[in-house]
């Protein structure tokens, strides 16, 4: 498995569990926005995970399939709901006939595809006239103010490898045909934990973001050591440190016209 590749069937049993702190409703309400506003009946997700956004569109969408690459993640989401269409392939073999779909999207997926330019052609075959593509996820560099890039060393370089900037999407999309393609901010995370809350907080966890599960034990253990480190100088000067989370997640949007 390459360096920077996440082993999802290994965190897959409490992956969701990362709902319950922050549902990301943002993210839910642009999905249900885009797909009303393309009339979407039929809608593909490619990474759908434990299908947290499937559930989200079932309502406002005849047709909701979902593809991942994990087969622990997608038991996961079948646990949560039997009637999910979910079936197991690849982000640039997608295996569904042409003009399939009237919206395909994914969410915090897209920086882990292999060939991420590739997928989105792929998609573009899938999409009928009106159709369109979304993809929504981090964007390492509106999101500097994360106390985990500070701490760890190494994961901010590393999400600027793995994360495609905005830029970067809009021009595959133009290349592979898409048209009116654009962006914007879908959900923007932004709070501060103050001194030892910080140990409480759910992303801390090894196993919690990706950006901590491509550490090494050492690495990880080396960062919470300068989190601990940092706490005790703070208390000793009577000071309480604050940890920034400010996260910004975009949406970047292109339509098949003809």
């Amino acid at each position: 498995m390459p360096a920077d590749s996440v082993n999802y069937d290994q965190i897959a049993p409490t992956y969701h569990q990362r709902y319950s702190f922050n549902r990301l409703d943002g993210i839910a309400a642009a999905l249900r926005s885009l797909a009303h506003d393309s009339r979407a009946e039929r809608i593909l997700e490619v990474g759908c995970g434990t299908g947290r956004w499937l559930g989200e569109l079932r309502p406002v969408a005849r047709h909701v399939f979902g593809l991942d690459l994990s087969p622990g993640m997608l038991r996961q989401a079948r646990r949560r709901d039997a009637r999910l269409a979910v079936t197991c392939g690849q982000a640039i073999r997608l295996p569904f006939p042409a003009a399939a779909f009237d919206l395909v999207f994914c969410v915090n997926a897209f920086h882990h595809f292999p060939e991420p330019r590739a997928f989105i052609a792929e998609t573009r075959r899938l999409l009928r006239p009106g159709g369109a593509l979304a993809i929504l996820g981090m964007e390492p560099r509106a999101s500097r103010e994360w106390y985990l890039y500070e701490y760890f060393e190494g994961a901010y370089e590393t999400d600027l490898r793995r994360f495609p900037s905005t830029g970067m999407i809009m021009e595959w999309m133009r290349a592979a045909g898409f048209e009116r393609a654009e962006w914007r901010v879908a959900e923007h995370i932004a709070q501060q934990l103050t001194g030892r809350e910080v140990l409480a907080d759910h992303f801390l966890q090894k196993h919690s973001t990706s950006q901590l599960v491509l550490l090494t034990d050492e690495a990880y253990a080396a960062g919470l050591a300068r989190i601990e480190a940092a706490l005790a100088a703070a208390e000793a000067e009577a000071n309480l440190l604050i940890f920034p989370v400010d996260i910004s997640m975009t949406m970047v949007t292109g339509c098949v016209i003809e």
